[in-house]
């Protein structure tokens, strides 16, 4: 009888171990497929590294960490104080005109009458038109906040006063005069500006200008409101240079040589800081005259 088909278990030994050899062959390739799915499959499942991993894999050497930057910290600026300090309260002396005492039996108000506001206060306004004779000043000063980082104080109003060559005072000691009184208001960067005279120094008191701050114009014309009376206190070595000339400031250098801020009555006992926030810095000389500016503090 004829066979149909192929018997694979009657071909004899050589088939046989051909066979065989491929079966061990398919074995292996199976084996080898199963160890590479398995690797791609723990892959797949996170078990390398991941994309925002910093680690680097270096072929045949030991993973190294990428260091992670410190972050850094900016540190924030200490506040510093301003450059001011609060002016001392002074007293506003027999002569200041502004209503708060009288002379000869009436009251002097020169704060109430037309004409108080101007920046050359050289000349009388009131009665006469005499113009005060002397060393010539231009001095601008800066009213600031104290509490609020030396901010300026813009709108404020500023009076100042001072005796004449001579240490007289207009409607006081020169009472047909109304010379070297007069107001300004505070620009945007909180200064006015004044031309008048190196005043004199007379008797028992250290060469000064007296000046009282109010918060508005309306405040300073109406008298009695001022937030702040001070003077300052000129420099030593103006003076020395002013005084020198004794034709315009006849009694000046002997008065100056009897009196220093330590034994002025109004001066003598502030600190150093006030006297030097007190004290304007002045340019120029005794023939072309001076300029200079001063730091008013107001703690508000």
């Amino acid at each position: 009888m004829s066979r149909t088909h192929d018997d694979e278990h009657d071909r004899g030994l050589s088939h046989d171990l051909r066979v065989l050899g491929a079966l061990v062959e398919r074995r292996r390739a199976l084996q080898w497929f199963a160890g590479a799915g398995t690797a791609a499959l723990v892959a797949g499942c996170g078990g390398g590294a991941s994309s925002s991993d910093s680690t680097t894999v270096v072929s045949g050497s030991t993973p190294t960490p990428t260091p992670t930057p410190t972050p850094t910290t900016t540190a924030t600026p200490t506040p510093t104080s301003g450059a001011c300090i609060a002016d001392a309260s002074e007293t506003n002396g027999p002569y200041p005109a502004d209503g708060t005492n009288s002379s000869s039996g009436a009251t002097s108000n020169a704060l109430a009458v037309s004409g108080i506001v101007r920046s050359d206060i050289r000349s009388s306004f009131i009665s006469s038109t005499t113009v005060a004779g002397g060393v010539r000043l231009d001095i601008t000063l800066t009213v600031v906040d104290v509490n609020s980082a030396c901010a300026p104080l813009a709108g404020f109003a500023v009076y100042i006063w001072q005796c004449d060559r001579q240490g007289y005072y207009s409607l006081y000691t020169a009472p047909a005069e109304s010379y070297l009184r007069g107001v300004q208001v505070t620009d945007a960067n909180g200064q006015v500006t004044f031309t008048t005279i190196f005043p004199g120094c007379y008797p028992g008191r250290w060469p000064h200008i007296h000046f009282e701050v109010f918060s508005s114009l309306s405040g300073a014309t109406s008298g009695r409101y001022a937030v702040l009376i001070s003077q300052l206190a000129l420099p030593t070595d103006t003076c020395t240079a002013v005084f020198a000339d004794t034709t315009t400031y006849p009694s000046s250098r002997a008065n100056f040589a009897a009196i220093s801020l330590a034994s002025d009555n109004v001066f003598g006992d502030n600190s150093s800081a006030q006297i030097a926030a007190m004290t304007p810095t002045l340019t120029g000389s005794a023939s072309a005259g001076f300029s200079g500016t001063a730091t008013i503090g107001i703690a508000r």
